[in-house]
C-alpha cells in the first residue's frame, strides 16, 4: 500500500504549534474593508488557534497525523 500524502491545500492554511495546537490566518481582511469595523479588523490581524474540535479534524483528515 502507497504512503498517504498529505493535503496540499492544507499544509498552507495551517500550522502545528510545538504543542499540537493548530494555528491559522483569519478570514475577512481581503476586501470590502470599509464595511467591516476597526474592532473587527484589529482582531482578525494575524493568527488565531483553532478551537480543539475542529483541530481534531484538521490534523485526521489533513495533515494525516
Amino acid at each position: 500500500m502507497p504512503k498517504l500524502k498529505n493535503k496540499s491545500s492544507a499544509k498552507k492554511r495551517f500550522k502545528i504549534t510545538s504543542k499540537g495546537k493548530v494555528r491559522f490566518n483569519s478570514a475577512n481582511l481581503q476586501h470590502m474593508l470599509r464595511r467591516r469595523s476597526q474592532k473587527m479588523k484589529r482582531t482578525n490581524r494575524g493568527t488565531q488557534i483553532m478551537c480543539d474540535a475542529d483541530a481534531r479534524i484538521v490534523k485526521r483528515n489533513f495533515l494525516r497525523m
